[in-house]
């Protein structure tokens, strides 16, 4: 029977060299596209990801309907059909989102909606698009991730511009995954660790520290109350250092958080 203490990191498990509690190499490029208010190429290892928020005066028709105050936002999640080694048909060109699109784009809302005051940000609407330019494990966690920098990002040229006295992102979030891979807890899982993986979770947290989703699942089998333990002490490390990151990335932009 494992023990808690067994399931601990263990560096130079991994295939890639890396520790078990160790992120693959972050990138974060800021203005990646520039005629949007706040946007980034996030990249967790061989995952890129570009996150973008942009602002549109009004909120949805259902807000107006309801006499609910405040501001929305709301996200967008797409994989290009470049970011697999297989071409992936553009959903457009099928007419439906595919199921885990959908499953994505929703996480990533509620992921933001979670930091942000939609009563500071007024009657406006903030658009998240996440797409995924190249594929390799971790999409999901990279496009929270990006996208609160993203949103970070415009909420501060909001202000510089004299629409909003204060920015609407109270603290940020991001997510990070973890596994269960040759019997060990692994952080920030590619592409190879993830196909294979026994146990496999995605955590959102945000900068202090709250859960605001655990996704998580025996692919191959169940696993025990230690493996779960494990498995979210590695995940709270892994959110706090990604934390930690983009602090330091959005303050060498003037991005206070």
């Amino acid at each position: 029977m494992n023990t808690f203490a067994s399931l601990l990191p263990d560096p130079g498990l991994r295939h890639d060299g890396r520790a078990t509690d160790e992120m693959r190499p972050l990138a974060l490029t800021p203005d990646f596209v520039p005629k949007a208010p706040g946007s980034v190429l996030v990249s967790f290892g061989k995952t890129q990801v570009i996150c973008v928020c942009t602002v549109d005066e009004g909120v949805p028709r259902w807000m107006r309907e309801q006499g609910v105050s405040g501001g929305w936002i709301t996200a967008e999640y797409a994989m290009l059909p470049y970011s697999t080694s297989e071409r992936k048909t553009r959903d457009g060109v099928r007419g439906k989102l595919d199921g885990r699109s959908i499953e994505i784009q929703r996480l990533i809302g509620r992921a933001l909606r979670a930091v942000v005051d939609l009563d500071a940000l007024g009657a406006r609407t903030m658009w998240v698009d996440c797409d995924v330019l190249q594929a390799d494990g971790g999409t999901r966690t990279a496009a929270i991730t990006g996208a609160c920098a993203a949103v970070a990002l415009a909420g501060h040229r909001l202000v510089q511009a004299g629409r909003l006295a204060r920015s609407p992102l109270r603290e940020l979030v991001a997510a990070v995954s973890v596994g269960v891979c040759g019997g060990r807890p692994v952080l920030d899982l590619d592409y190879i660790e993830d196909k294979d993986a026994a146990v496999d979770f995605n955590l959102v947290m945000t900068a202090g520290g709250r859960y605001v989703e655990v996704q998580g699942a025996g692919e191959e089998s169940a696993f025990t109350q230690e493996e779960f333990d494990a498995i979210t002490l590695l995940g709270r490390k892994g959110v706090a250092g990604l934390v930690e990151w983009q602090r330091r990335e959005l303050g060498k932009l003037g991005v206070a958080h």
